[in-house]
């Protein structure tokens, strides 16, 4: 131990972000490790290290007595008094123990313990860094395609994009930058398994956030998001400011703020469409692009009955039932819809028989 060591211990602290106290402590472990190993105990043993010129000393406590029975835990009157006169029975002496005495197979052990710790502090200093974006979006690099699932380079660390996790008919490349949505970081034994999305909802929040100024600021509250990875997405948003359109904020200048986001997902279509308190104006708004006859919106039972013209029957629908089942998941409300002729054929909402 000696100021080379200390140097050492400093840059890790700086480079790899490893606290030297942690790994001074970790020493101290190790040299108490290498005591036990050699004298098979060392509940009597204290470890002291100065932090700045990295001297150390291991000292065996041991009560003084007439006659010593145990020499590992205890020292004669007549051997205690050559180190102090003032030593009488039942004191409690500290004996410094000379480290070469600890033997080679020992010294390794304690190596060993080092190193384990440095790794283990890496692990968590990499952890903690990546904790933090925990439902944030990262820019990774597509590292490597593992069977169903792909290794994304993040930087100090890889990320796992699993299959359920990956939009249909995505396809990347080797070295392609790709934005990810960070579901889950776990520290692991091997390291920190990071799991990421390009699926989930919040991956088109977090991109309206950093495009949208007004978003990121909180003027224009992203009420809720109803997607099909992929496909299509709907969210409603309402401003807190009444000056603010939130429609128009989050579509930008011709088009230009959501048309960024597009891109990011690779076409994805987006709805953004006006919050409202009202469930009937709500839904009339979340089956845009489609116009509205008419909507009756029962609150209690979450159940909404909607008329649109005949030839937007289709459009309200959309292919395979989209619109209408992404307006049903953003507004949590259970759709009816019906053309004007259906409507007035069965004698319901509000229509009466010809």
């Amino acid at each position: 131990m000696n100021k080379e060591l200390i140097e050492a211990l400093n840059v890790l602290e700086k480079e790899k972000g490893i606290s030297k106290e942690v790994l001074i402590e970790a020493i101290e472990n190790s040299l108490i490790t290498a005591y036990k190993n050699h004298f098979e105990k060392a509940d009597n043993v204290k470890v002291t290290i100065n932090r700045e010129t990295g001297d150390y000393a291991i000292y065996a406590e041991k009560e003084v007595v007439e006659v010593v029975e145990n020499p590992i835990l205890q020292i004669s009157l007549d051997d205690a008094r050559q180190i102090s006169k003032k030593h009488k029975l039942g004191d409690i002496v500290n004996i410094e123990i000379k480290s070469k005495e600890f033997g080679r197979i020992a010294t390794q052990n304690a190596k060993n313990i080092i190193t384990q710790k440095i790794r283990e502090e890496e692990r968590n200093v990499i952890c903690d860094a990546y904790k933090d974006k925990e439902k944030e979006i990262v820019t990774g690099i597509v590292q490597r395609i593992n069977g169903r699932s792909i290794s994304i380079n993040l930087g100090k660390s890889d990320a796992i994009l699993n299959e359920s996790e990956q939009v249909k008919g995505e396809v990347f490349m080797p070295n392609e930058r790709v934005k990810l949505y960070v579901v889950e970081v776990k520290n692991t034994p091997k390291g920190p398994r990071i799991l990421v999305s390009r699926t989930h909802p919040e991956l088109v929040k977090r991109l309206f956030e950093a495009e949208v100024t007004e978003v990121k600021d909180g003027v224009v509250e992203i009420v809720n998001i109803a997607r099909e990875a992929g496909s299509r997405s709907k969210i409603s948003v309402r401003s807190n400011d009444p000056n603010v359109d939130p429609v128009g904020a989050c579509v930008g200048v011709n088009g230009s703020r959501v048309n960024a986001i597009v891109d990011e997902l690779r076409g994805e279509k987006i709805d953004i469409i006006n919050w409202n308190e009202n469930p009937a104006i709500l839904i009339e708004n979340a089956l845009s692009p489609a116009k509205v006859v008419s909507v009756i919106a029962d609150d209690e039972e979450k159940t909404a009955r909607v008329v649109v013209p005949d030839y937007q029957l289709s459009l309200a629908i959309g292919k395979e039932g989209q619109n209408a089942r992404l307006a049903a998941r953003l507004t949590g409300f259970k759709i009816d819809i019906k053309s004007e002729s259906q409507a007035k054929e069965l004698g319901d909402f509000g229509f009466e028989e010809e």
